[in-house]
């Protein structure tokens, strides 16, 4: 019966809904409703219906609240009875230029699972829009709503207090005003951010794919070019901007290098050196010094983390392993490696030391990624040999040894101690290692853990159990596998997103890539968690966690983890996947499905507290 009354609440405040959008052509939504090219809610939204109302204050104006230093967001939906030319227009007039809007049209993707559109990829456009519905470069028969996300930037010293602007619509002769207003609290949000989130990638060749233009103009030269480096930059800002760090990892399993990843080498044995420094340079010098991200609302720094190109086969020869000329070769060329990097003052970033080959693939034959055979890790005890023989003890450049880890990682937690310092596990099993997270940041570990981005068929806000899982874990961040794949047609034939969150903007005559409605709402996410984790003066950390937890999905903190399976106490090679997924059932069931508003009712939580603190 309960399910029953809920579910015709939920159909009773969706045709409200849908009523008051036939009646009105400009609607405001949160962030966590998304609507259709036909103006309703997408499906997977629906479960956060009642959040409709909450922009609105009196006289119905769009009421916003916000920090300091960071961003306040929502939907605009323009509705049309009928094929009309129109006219936005969103402002927050402030003469001290502080407050600032960003307006994105958002892209009605065609999903061939179900058939159905879900706005994602965010088209930069004027804060005075103007075009037509049905928008002519979507190709919607009968579109009869546009959708459009706001973002609305406040400054760290942005004035405090009550800002008044508006979102105007003009079509058919008619105008409709819709009054914004915005109150500016003290809280500033901290600059630095609690949770890392790292998108990660695989070499350049896809930028070729995806700014087919660009590529198709001088192919020959184009991997040289300034443009193609520009690009790597732009898609390291747009990670940036949104709180976030990218990883392009530079070689196969196999050991190829890209050219841009490594520096020249010539020779063998111990007459093995670097000969040139150029594309390594023009790739990662204005990463490692800051200076790609000197035009960034976010104050410009080096790069946190950065995959080195060493691998079995680079910079010695596999060929020679066991040998006296592999670790020639090796010692060699890091040690000229650490005096470059040394010499350029690159010492604020982490040079990642790591392995992806699996030997199933047939490059190598041992296990570097997800090692599962005890008899594997005999490599990584030679490679910190090595490296120690290539590094002087006190050096200011950080390398860092890395190592992905699922089947054996608690074995390797013991067997690696000293040696991996950054350890990047399965996330299902490390469920089940509740003791780990503390026990490896107490000697000094950084500790992620990985999975992949939830796709738009999912609830907006499943996106934000990630960052919340690694705070309330207490890990460093977390890992999306691959974020920069949107798919071979992401445009009508959208296979998700489950593997991109930021696409080309190359439709739409924009050289660089253009961000996702689900980065962005990971953008808010990490804001609100750097400032419930700024209050752990003032309130317990664990108090913080379990409120978030509870205000989330009404969970508490034992639900995010697993007890500790018999599985665990068998050697590795004996593990099942099956056994692995009973093994995780309890958080799945307990975690399943987060609904829209789950990361909303955390967002209140955050700001009733800063209202606390005034």
């Amino acid at each position: 019966m309960r399910r029953l009354q809920t579910r015709f609440v939920l159909l009773f405040l969706i045709a409200i809904y849908s009523r008051v959008l036939l009646a009105r052509d400009l609607q405001a939504l949160p962030e966590f409703l998304r609507s259709d090219p036909f103006g309703a809610i997408v499906a997977p939204d629906r479960s956060g219906a009642d959040l409709a109302s909450s922009l609105y204050g009196a006289k119905h104006q769009v009421v916003l609240t916000g920090c300091r230093g960071g961003y306040v967001s929502f939907h605009l939906v323009v509705k049309l009875p009928s094929p009309s030319t129109y006219t936005l227009d969103v402002t927050i007039p402030d003469p001290t230029n502080k407050v600032q809007i960003d307006l994105f049209r958002e892209w009605f993707h065609f999903t061939d699972s179900d058939k159905r559109y879900y706005p994602d990829a965010l088209i930069p456009v004027h804060a005075t829009y103007i075009s037509r519905l049905p928008e002519p470069d979507n190709r919607i028969t009968k579109q009869t709503a546009q959708a459009f996300w706001v973002d609305v930037y406040v400054a760290s010293d942005t004035r405090l207090g009550i800002f008044s602007g508006t979102a105007k619509l003009k079509a058919n002769s008619k105008i409709t005003t819709l009054p914004i207003q915005l109150t500016v609290l003290a809280c500033v949000i901290p600059g630095e951010d609690v949770v890392t989130i790292d998108h990660n990638s695989y070499g350049s060749s896809w930028l070729a794919q995806q700014f087919a233009g660009s590529y198709r103009r001088d192919p020959d030269q184009w991997f040289e070019s300034n443009q193609f480096f520009e690009l790597i930059h732009a898609y390291h800002r747009v990670f940036y901007e949104h709180r976030g760090i990218f990883h392009q990892l530079g070689y196969g399993h196999s050991g190829k290098v890209g050219p841009e990843f490594a520096p020249v080498l010539e020779g063998s044995g111990r007459a093995k050196h670097i000969t040139s420094w150029s594309l390594y340079d023009r790739h990662y010098g204005p990463l490692l010094d800051g200076t790609a991200f000197s035009a960034s609302r976010r104050v410009p720094r080096p790069i946190p983390f950065v995959y080195l190109p060493i691998n079995p086969e680079w910079p010695a020869s596999y060929e020679f392993w066991g040998e006296r000329g592999y670790e020639a070769e090796f010692v060699n060329v890091v040690s000229e490696m650490e005096r470059h990097f040394r010499e350029k003052g690159w010492t604020h970033t982490n040079f990642e030391v790591f392995f992806n080959h699996k030997k199933r693939y047939k490059g190598f034959p041992w296990d570097g990624d997800e090692v599962r055979f005890p008899k594997d890790l005999k490599y990584f005890l030679e490679y910190d040999r090595l490296l120690k023989k290539a590094l002087p003890p006190n050096t200011p450049v950080h390398f860092v040894f890395r190592a992905d880890v699922s089947w054996d990682m608690e074995e390797q937690f013991k067997v690696l101690n000293g040696i991996v310092r950054l350890w990047c596990c399965g996330g299902g099993i490390l469920s089940f290692y509740r003791h780990a997270p503390k026990m490896l940041c107490d000697r000094g570990d950084v500790v992620w853990y990985y999975g992949g981005p939830p796709g738009v068929t999912d609830s907006s806000s499943a996106i934000t159990e990630f960052p919340l899982r690694a705070w309330l874990w207490g890990v460093n961040g977390y890992v999306h596998w691959l974020t920069v794949s949107p798919g071979e047609d992401p445009w009508f034939h959208f296979d998700g997103g489950q593997t991109a969150l930021i696409y080309s903007g190359e439709r739409f005559g924009v050289s660089e890539p253009i961000p996702s409605i689900r980065l962005k709402i990971q953008r808010n996410c990490l804001q609100d968690l750097a400032l419930l984790d700024s209050l752990k003066r003032r309130k317990s950390l664990d108090s913080l966690r379990a409120r978030a937890a509870r205000s989330y999905n009404n969970s508490t903190l034992d639900d995010w983890w697993n007890s500790r399976p018999a599985l665990a106490d068998l050697p590795s090679d004996q593990w099942l996947g099956s056994a692995i997924d009973d093994a995780t059932k309890h958080t799945h069931q307990a975690l399943e499905h987060p609904g829209a508003s789950a990361w909303y009712n955390v967002h209140q939580y955050a700001m009733s507290l800063q209202a606390e603190a005034k």
